[in-house]
């Protein structure tokens, strides 16, 4: 009997801490990214995403990115919107350039939830690169230096992971400090 209680405790410990785990909260721009909202939700209040957000809202991927999914994003900042030549985002927010614009965001997202772990088991099978099908259709590659994760989109540029895990109700967000592109 005594065995028994102790391992219900164990067993409880057990999945309570995966649990918990599993649902921390992270900060990014100076805000909680609660695991309990979806992906709009959060980045939303993320002072480093207010770019991504509105061309998010631009390219009417709202309801997508609040759907159940789950999707793995690379959330690029500000900062790697303000890495493109100049007037590149004022002429993608342009209506006529909306289906460019639906191409670039969704070359971003790839459909399923892979954690930094998953990716970095992805990249370790592929003897140093895994290969990522987007949303878009496009592919990603993925590969690690020392910890951190990079990602290298089709045109040869390269993005490194500097938040990952960033866990949502409906997948889970690595923030990136570029702006990936596909061949098309």
């Amino acid at each position: 009997m005594k065995t028994r209680k102790f391992l219900s405790v164990a067993l409880f410990a057990l999945v309570f801490g995966a649990t918990s785990f599993a649902q921390k909260t992270v900060m990014v721009g100076g805000a909680a990214m609660y695991p309990s909202k979806n992906i709009v939700e959060n980045a939303v209040n993320s002072k480093d995403h207010t770019t991504l957000v509105a061309v998010v809202k631009a390219a009417d991927l709202v309801a997508t990115l609040q759907s159940a999914g789950p999707f793995t994003v690379f959330a690029p900042t500000n900062a790697a919107f303000d890495m493109l030549p100049m007037g590149t985002v004022e002429t993608l927010l342009m209506p006529e350039n909306k289906k460019m614009l639906q191409t670039i965001l969704t070359y971003h997202v790839v459909a399923g939830k892979m954690n930094a772990s998953d990716i970095a088991m992805a990249i370790k099978k592929g003897n140093g690169k895994a290969m990522l099908k987007t949303v878009s259709g496009g592919t990603l590659t993925a590969w690690m230096k020392g910890k951190k994760i990079y990602i290298t989109d089709e045109k040869g540029g390269m993005s490194m992971v500097t938040i990952a895990d960033v866990n949502q109700s409906n997948g889970v967000i690595h923030v990136v400090d570029a702006v990936l592109l596909s061949k098309s």
